[in-house]
């Protein structure tokens, strides 16, 4: 690892570190302690349940992203999807998603640009549907009396953060159909700016959507969007099981809300498993239904290891099953 990746990673691992004192900053133990031993741990274990079957779905969407290229049965895909959230969970600088590409450019001889421009496409996806996640559940989510001025900033946000992103997806559908086109109005766009920004831009733009393929076929199409939505449903349920495991029993919305936070906690910087950022989003989104704090964090502690652990411990079998070693995956760091 090289000298910037290092001071990433202690970057992070003090931005973790200040989440957690934040987060444990005021709270009663006994409680919290007690809290945890009530836990019906039947939901828990569906929560796990579910979330590998999430997985599972993402490597259902990767094989209908990647057919224009190989046509890679899911067998092979869940294995490498696994392994990719395990290095997520244990390597710096959130190496997963180059891990995902290294390994399976590996096994099944692309080319390792070409399956990572694969997973650009695979988090479009995730994002666009998390966006509309976010708008059902800022349009229907009622918060506890107090909180309107939340709720109406929550709104704005909301609407604002999905038009850009629209933006953001009609305009890399525009660059890969009419590329050249496309690049000239960016450049029109750009004009005002320093022209090393557009010699720079440009080309890059070129090059990256010239990597990416995309199969238009009806049933292609209906397969990633039936796809994308599975997962996250499949995302929310794991909240919903954890909360019922600790007798809470809030609309599926509140839930949706829940993992818009951890959706947006995850993006910020911090240590590997996204310890601290994860959990602080979790205990102020839990809070906001007036949770009792002790209780709140014992929540986001559970929501966090049901996802984290039992990853670790699949992705860890499935190195062995395929002869993997962690050393290997810093390969991945090589290949960006």
């Amino acid at each position: 690892m090289n000298k910037k990746n290092d001071i990433k990673m202690w970057l992070g691992i003090a931005v973790s570190v200040f989440f957690m004192a934040l987060l444990f900053r005021k709270i009663d133990f006994n409680q919290l302690w007690s809290a945890l031993v009530r836990v019906d741990y039947r939901y828990i274990l569906l929560a796990v349940v579910f979330t590998f079957i999430s997985y599972y779905l993402r490597a259902v969407r990767w094989h209908y992203i990647l057919i224009p290229e190989k046509r890679i049965p899911i067998s092979s895909l869940y294995p490498v999807t696994i392994i990719g959230y395990m290095a997520n969970n244990l390597l710096p600088a959130r190496l997963g998603e180059f891990v995902r590409a290294y390994i399976l450019a590996q096994q099944e001889g692309l080319k390792t640009p070409t399956v990572f421009a694969s997973l650009v496409i695979d988090r479009l996806f995730d994002g666009f549907t998390v966006m509309l996640m976010l708008l059902l559940t800022i349009f229907t989510l009622r918060l506890p009396q107090g909180m309107s001025d939340a709720e109406t900033v929550l709104r704005t946000g909301g609407a604002v953060t999905f038009v850009l992103y629209a933006g953001v997806v009609v305009f890399l559908f525009l660059l890969k159909r009419q590329t050249v086109r496309t690049l000239a109005w960016t450049g029109v766009l750009l004009r005002p700016f320093p022209q090393k920004l557009s010699d720079r831009l440009i080309p890059l733009l070129g090059s990256f959507i010239g990597g990416i393929r995309i199969s238009f076929k009806g049933g292609h199409v209906a397969a990633l969007l039936t796809s994308s939505l599975s997962v996250w449903v499949f995302c929310v349920l794991p909240v919903d099981m954890v909360l019922q495991g600790f007798g809470i029993h809030l609309p599926i919305t509140a839930s949706m809300f829940i993992l818009v936070l951890l959706v947006f906690a995850v993006m910020v910087p911090a240590s590997p498993g996204y310890i601290g950022t994860y959990h602080y989003a979790c205990f102020k989104g839990l809070s906001a239904f007036g949770i009792p704090e002790s209780t709140a964090v014992s929540i986001a502690l559970v929501i966090h290891a049901a996802g984290f652990f039992p990853v670790i411990i699949s992705g860890l079998y499935y190195l062995w099953k395929n002869k993997l070693s962690l050393n290997e995956l810093q390969g991945a760091e090589k290949a960006r």
